[in-house]
């Protein structure tokens, strides 16, 4: 029997900590009103001081657990995206399996940037096909520890939060992944940055702290190609899978700045009802948003049997892909 995967839980976890655009305005200097006329953002969430990555991804995993109703030790295989991990070796993956109790899973990190879930997807899927065993999704991120406050195309839009779903096998051949495009635009790597910790700039006394933050280099041209990257793999996706824009369900973009979405929805011509928006009340929490926003959803409608979701990320790197995928 062909063994296909199904999402059969979901979870998310913002912190308390609310931070309105009027608190940014003021300590950037700008109009107020400015965030949202230009990113659609009216609020975003920002972690305690004593929360780390993993507590994020913990309370996300935990919730999407409770929900399938899983033995845990069931699970085989933990998949963390993130770009913040608790620290840069060792990789959180192993902690945020422990913590939750999955005593008989593998667990890694995956640094994809904002299109870290849609990889780590991809591959959970093809893990549930190949094994017949589940997988658990976290996408988390602490952004606002490693924004620059001087630099507003940046402080102005990142927050934190996580998102989970956990895969399980399906005896319904077409569930799961129906069809993917994954893409890189390597010569446009460093629009989006954060300069030194790597191995190429390594930490050193006398590092100004700003090198050690998030930079972006060109704002309006990483918006153009989170458009087309978006929108392009979108159209790949659907005409892969036989699928019309007639035939979805749902689409959940990548919540980066809600004029993407409005372009990306009209080139595709998908009404903007079907869209998950996020964004305002959460802002953009990279890898984590799309796993956040389809909880959210699920919470207010849960999804049925059959639904067709689109769901498409770009970013840093430049990085991007889609997914098609029945629920």
């Amino acid at each position: 029997m062909m063994i296909a995967s199904r999402m059969a839980g979901f979870g998310h976890y913002v912190p308390e900590q609310r931070v309105a655009n009027l608190e940014l305005e003021m300590r950037l200097g700008l109009d107020t009103g400015w965030i949202e006329r230009r990113t659609g953002i009216q609020s975003r969430r920002w972690a305690a001081s004593y929360e780390t990555l993993t507590d994020l991804a913990v309370n996300a995993g935990e919730m999407a657990l409770e929900d399938a109703g899983l033995d845990r030790s069931k699970v085989a295989l933990t998949l963390l995206a993130t770009s913040t991990p608790d620290h840069l070796l060792p990789p959180s993956a192993p902690l945020l399996a422990h913590k939750l109790g999955l005593l008989n899973s593998g667990a890694i990190d995956l640094a994809g940037a904002c299109s870290g879930f849609i990889y780590a997807l991809v591959l959970a899927d093809g893990f549930v096909r190949a094994h017949g065993k589940p997988v658990l999704v976290v996408a988390a991120n602490i952004l606002s520890r490693r924004i620059n406050l001087e630099e507003r195309g940046t402080a102005s839009v990142f927050a934190d939060a996580a998102g989970a779903v956990l895969l399980m096998p399906s005896a319904v051949p077409q569930s799961g992944v129906v069809g993917v495009r994954l893409v890189q635009e390597g010569e446009s790597y460093d629009l989006i940055q954060i300069p030194a910790g790597g191995s190429a700039r390594p930490f050193e006394a006398g590092l100004d702290a700003r090198e050690s933050r998030i930079t972006m280099r060109d704002g309006a041209s990483v918006f153009a190609h989170a458009v087309r990257i978006m929108t392009s793999t979108t159209i790949r996706v659907m005409e892969d899978a036989g699928l019309s824009v007639a035939n979805i369900d749902c689409f959940v973009p990548h919540q980066a700045n809600a004029r993407i979405i409005d372009m990306v929805c009209n080139q595709l011509g998908i009404s903007p009802d079907l869209a998950v928006h996020t964004i305002a009340d959460f802002g953009n929490s990279s890898a984590a948003t799309i796993p956040l926003s389809l909880s959210i959803r699920n919470k207010k409608k849960p999804f049925c049997a059959g639904e067709r979701l689109l769901m498409t990320a770009a970013g840093a790197g430049m990085v991007g892909g889609a997914i098609a995928w029945v629920h």
